[in-house]
């Protein structure tokens, strides 16, 4: 499959064989698997479909790649059987059902029909999103963030679009922009900005909060930011009935006037967009004209860090940021959004003025802190948030009191994936205590549930060390440095793309 590079000062280059073994490791750390899940017919299928599928969304590609200012006029007939069956075998297969209650298994039953007919009313404009089912996860502070469930058939039709709008969008989005783009990750934003920091004039970071982006994006200016680019008004109807469709919440359908739904499948597409717009543009020209020092930005979906050199430049961006997203209906968080002192000479700095160690900031689940190496170099910690690991701890203690009296080969696989998962994330370099924190208490719940399930104290902690030698994966550190793994990526570019 291939995709259009962002727009960037040093674009991203396929990796060459590297002759160094960290940078061996750096390479092997960004591959990237298929579909998971799926029968072998269906990747036998979603690999017919995708050849049939692929070279029109090439001629996309190349046309928005050569003339920036095109209008795409007719889009919709794009939306194939072939790509409808490659959207079909993307979609994750336990997802759970929306307010249809149609689950993936029975929709494949009788696929080829299933996909004909609804072909057909896409291109009638029989069409009908329906509401999404709202559901409640907890978020790490005690709150609880709102997920919209979609209909099987408008997560197909979503996933198709947004192939068609990734093939018109990623030749615009910028290079410092990372979330939810094909070939680019969190831990791609992570090396970045750390990255950045390291090799740039970095002193100050500007920790910025959208607050609530997802419900608070404006249709009226949505709608206009597509048709930049999209004159095929059968697209923009039907992305405006994804918007449209509403909220299923107890039984009561819930009309919505702004905002797209948390967890479908079109929002981060169209949140990419909006932000592309609104901020991204206004970032890179605002830096170009009006900044004194260097300016280092790093955008992941609504969550962004910029970095500065000079303490005025900061302050005169955040009062320009302020406006620029209140014109849009957006506003940065109060309590969430401060400027701090951070950087090689941070430390330093504030030593001579007098003051303590410089604050840390939040990025993508890690904190990040102003620390030195065994040789005294400067070095950027980066620390699991500790709310989110008490958070999940606690989640993992609650799964295995309610596990606990089934098969011991099936808990262990259970915590083998739930480890392998949240070391493949946060196993990074400078982050050894909190993965060893959350492997002892993994193996030390995992004790507690088989001596209650027993209710004497028969497991020796010798049979445990068994087991847990057995299932769980050891605790170490998965990622490279995250300078060494940036310079692979990009063979050695600017941080600041």
């Amino acid at each position: 499959m291939m995709h259009g590079q962002g727009k960037s000062d040093s674009p991203i280059v396929p990796l060459k064989s590297p002759n160094k073994a960290a940078l061996a490791v750096a390479e092997a750390m960004e591959g990237r698997g298929g579909a998971k899940g799926n029968a072998v017919r269906g990747s036998t299928c979603q690999t017919q479909s995708w050849e049939s599928v692929s070279p029109a969304l090439d001629r996309i590609r190349e046309t928005a790649r050569r003339d920036k200012q095109v209008r795409f006029t007719a889009l919709l007939h794009h939306v194939t059987i072939d790509l409808l069956r490659w959207s079909f075998y993307q979609l994750k297969r336990r997802a759970a059902a929306g307010v249809d209650g149609i689950t993936w298994d029975q929709y494949e039953a009788g696929l080829e029909s299933h996909l004909a007919d609804l072909h057909g009313r896409v291109h009638r404009g029989a069409y009908r999103a329906k509401p999404s089912r709202r559901q409640y996860i907890p978020k790490p502070d005690g709150r609880q963030r709102p997920l919209g469930i979609a209909a099987l058939e408008d997560k197909i039709v979503q996933r198709a679009v947004v192939e068609i709008l990734n093939a018109i969008y990623e030749t615009d989005f910028l290079g410092f922009s990372y979330g939810f783009r094909p070939g680019r990750s969190q831990h791609d934003a992570l090396d970045a900005l750390a990255t950045a920091i390291y090799r740039k004039r970095v002193n100050w970071i500007l920790d910025a909060d959208i607050r609530a982006f997802f419900d608070s994006v404006s249709w009226e200016w949505l709608m206009r930011f597509l048709e930049h680019r999209i004159a095929d008004r059968r697209l923009l109807r039907l992305i405006g009935k994804w918007l449209k469709a509403g909220v299923l919440e107890d039984g009561r359908l819930l009309t919505v006037e702004r905002g797209t739904p948390q967890g479908a499948v079109i929002s981060p597409v169209l949140a990419n967009i909006y932000l592309h717009y609104v901020y991204d543009l206004w970032v890179h020209q605002w830096r170009r004209r009006h900044a004194d020092g260097n300016v280092v930005v790093v955008r992941y979906a609504d969550d962004t860090v910029v970095g500065f050199q000079r303490h005025s430049d900061a302050v005169r961006f955040l009062d320009g940021l302020r406006q620029r997203l209140q014109k849009f209906g957006l506003d940065l968080h109060p309590h969430k959004t401060r400027i701090i002192e951070f950087g090689r000479f941070a430390e330093q700095n504030r030593k001579a003025r007098g003051l303590g160690k410089p604050e840390t900031f939040a990025f993508l689940g890690f904190t990040h802190i102003c620390g030195t190496n065994k040789r005294g170099s400067y070095l950027i910690l980066r620390h699991t948030i500790r709310e989110r690991l008490r958070e999940r701890l606690r989640q993992v203690k609650e799964t295995l009191m309610q596990m606990m009296h089934r098969p011991i080969a099936e808990q262990g696989l259970y915590l083998k994936r739930l480890l392998n998962g949240y070391f493949n994330y946060f196993a990074v370099p400078t982050n050894s205590r909190a993965i060893n924190s959350f492997y002892y208490n993994v193996a030390w719940y995992w004790c507690r549930a088989l001596r209650r399930r027993g209710q004497i104290n028969r497991l020796t902690w010798q049979r445990m060390t068994r087991l847990i030698d057995l299932w769980l994966p050891p605790a170490c550190v998965r990622h490279p440095y995250p300078d060494v793994r940036f310079s692979v990526r990009t063979q050695g570019g600017s941080p600041v793309r």
